[in-house]
């Protein structure tokens, strides 16, 4: 089975670098999680709704391997893969790629679905609501 990719295009600002003139390696992270809101918002999946139902998606577990530097002005494609969908969790596989398609960057990220409580009340993981799991499903 084909697995679908969402792509997503960023360039590399100069806020984005190091000294050295290249992505520092937590901005990263920033790209990969961008992409996957650009996803979720692709499916009709707007976090800002569920967020006020205090239902959220939080990153659970991250592996990331860096490649090859990027650079000040760089145009990249992140990218976004639905490896495995659970009830209450999503394994993504990403990459981060040159315009010419040289890799980057390579991560797994698993997130988990919480109900983010109230003040003061601990954040616990929950099955996915139904409207969201039916919605990754069909795009994975």
């Amino acid at each position: 089975m084909n697995k679908l990719t969402f792509e997503w295009p960023i360039r590399v600002y100069y806020e984005d670098t190091d000294a050295g003139g290249i992505v520092y390696y937590a901005n990263y992270l920033k790209f990969l999680e961008r992409a996957r809101t650009e996803w979720l918002r692709s499916l009709g999946i707007e976090q800002n709704t569920w967020l006020e139902h205090r239902i959220g998606f939080v990153v659970r577990q991250v592996q990331m391997d860096l490649i090859a530097p990027a650079r000040f002005n760089d145009e990249l494609t992140v990218t976004v893969v639905v490896e495995r969908l659970g009830k209450a969790s999503v394994v993504f596989s990403q990459q981060v790629l040159h315009s010419d398609g040289r890799i980057f960057c390579e991560a797994q990220i698993k997130a988990a679905c919480v109900n983010l409580g109230q003040s003061g009340e601990a954040v616990r993981a929950v099955p996915m609501p139904m409207e969201i799991f039916e919605v990754l499903k069909r795009a994975n």
